[in-house]
């Protein structure tokens, strides 16, 4: 069998050159994807560029450091997790609780059947359940029996004086001393 150092020279060049040409295409393309992924997962533009130079400079060691420190969750994820909170929050806080033992009640009860403090009223109008300090029925728009009306001034609400046995009595005393 007969080599032929020409023609192996030949084969050498060509798999060196497919083997440049691979490298080359993994380093692009590495450099791409570390973009597109510390785009996902940073928002400072700074750990942006370092992570970008990283991998280019670096190739291999680079992507594995970068792969070391990039943030574990995309911006996506965290905003996703932030409403999941949120959301868990918001039931946590619709439950409502009795003011006299902190017990859990129901919406639609008007004592509270552990400690009996009164949590709503009803409405003498429409009977809608009512909170406690509200002074108007939001249902139907009727004020609480012995409640003020805004638009009534106190004056009018109150009965007119009338004169009494001593007013009568200070009034003859000082038309004797005029005269």
């Amino acid at each position: 069998m007969n080599f032929d150092l020409s023609s192996m020279n030949s084969y050498v060049l060509i798999a060196t050159a497919f083997a440049a040409a691979f490298l080359a295409t993994l380093w692009v393309s590495l450099i791409i994807w570390t973009i597109r992924d510390v785009r996902r997962r940073s928002k400072d533009p700074m750990a942006r560029i370092l992570a970008v130079l990283i991998v280019a400079l670096l190739f291999l060691p680079g992507m594995l450091i970068y792969a070391i420190l990039r943030p574990a969750r995309t911006l996506d994820e965290e905003f996703q997790q932030s409403l999941e909170e949120e959301a868990l929050l918001q039931t946590i806080e619709d439950i409502p609780l009795c003011p006299g033992c902190s017990r859990k009640v129901q919406h639609d009860w008007m004592v509270c059947p552990n400690c009996q403090t009164k949590l709503k009223k009803k409405c003498h109008h429409c009977k809608a359940l009512m909170e406690l300090p509200w002074n108007i029925c939001p249902y139907c728009g009727t004020t609480v029996p012995g409640m003020r009306k805004e638009t009534t001034p106190l004056e009018d609400m109150l009965p007119p004086i009338t004169p009494t046995l001593f007013d009568d009595l200070e009034g003859q005393e000082q038309s004797t001393e005029v005269s």
